[in-house]
């Protein structure tokens, strides 16, 4: 009887063989690939979400995914907060990781007209980062606006400050009040910025742009002095060197002073702790 079944239990053998070095083929395969993967957490629908709920703590948890598929669209626990109480655009379903690109950001909503106050405009130039302190301008920083343009009566190029201590409503679609976590990192770059202004000043900057170039020239935002009389930097100043060397000497005695106080007030604050 054995031998008649001896064919039988042979395959049968193979068979289970053969599977076993299949499975360890497709494990050792998986651990490969997996290998050297670091496993990052990430906020995901804890339950399915149909379109245009808004979002609460329990209906989020977080899970575990290989860090080179985390981008920085993928929102993180430690920005959880942010997509609470935020409407979703799209229909999520139980374990999908959650893109910033799913919510309503406060950016779509906003109306940039209800932060111009009565009587003022706003009015957006170009800002490139060179011409925007590399980037460094933010909503509600104060500002100088330089232009540079060639004098008609001398042919000569001319930078002159045209406003002093002007506040910027907006970089590109960012306020001051805009949630910026929810907006994806690519997308919070600028190419202009939107200026608060008088109607006569949006005039100055329309017609200047027109002219040549502006840049603007960032300030602390408790200096709001403005200078009646700044002159003006023409290539001929430049050359003869006389304005330079007089506003060096000013800028070293202005720094100097403020630095000199601070530490003054550091020197008594310390002798009368002691």
């Amino acid at each position: 009887m054995l031998k008649g079944k001896a064919p039988l239990i042979v395959a049968i053998v193979l068979f289970v063989i053969g599977f076993g070095v299949s499975f360890s083929a497709i494990q050792k395969q998986k651990n490969d690939v997996r290998k050297g993967w670091n496993l990052v957490p990430v906020v995901v629908s804890a339950v399915d979400i149909s379109e245009g709920t808004v979002v609460t703590m329990e209906m989020i948890s977080q899970r575990s995914i290989p860090e080179q598929f985390v981008t920085s669209s993928v929102v993180k626990p430690d920005s959880a907060s942010y997509i609470v109480n935020q409407k979703v655009l799209v229909a999520l379903q139980a374990g999908d990781p959650l893109l910033w690109s799913q919510f309503e950001t406060t950016k779509a909503a906003e109306r940039l007209s209800t932060k111009v106050q009565k009587k003022a405009r706003a009015i957006t130039i170009e800002a490139k980062s060179t011409t925007a302190v590399g980037g460094w301008v933010r909503p509600n920083d104060h500002v100088d606006i330089i232009g540079t343009f060639k004098d008609p009566a001398t042919n000569e190029q001319v930078a002159v400050t045209l406003l002093q201590n002007v506040i910027i409503l907006a970089t590109g679609k960012i306020t001051g009040t805009t949630n910026i976590n929810l907006i994806p990192e690519n997308e919070r770059a600028y190419g202009h910025v939107s200026l608060l202004v008088i109607p006569e000043e949006a005039e100055i900057l329309v017609l200047s742009q027109e002219l040549g170039n502006l840049t603007l020239s960032l300030r602390n935002e408790e200096d709001i002095d403005v200078l009646e009389e700044r002159g003006r930097a023409t290539i001929s100043t430049l050359l003869s060197g006389e304005r330079t060397k007089v506003l060096q000497q000013k800028r070293f005695n202005t720094i100097q002073v403020i630095r000199g106080a601070a530490a003054s007030d550091a020197r008594g604050g310390d002798a009368h702790a002691e």
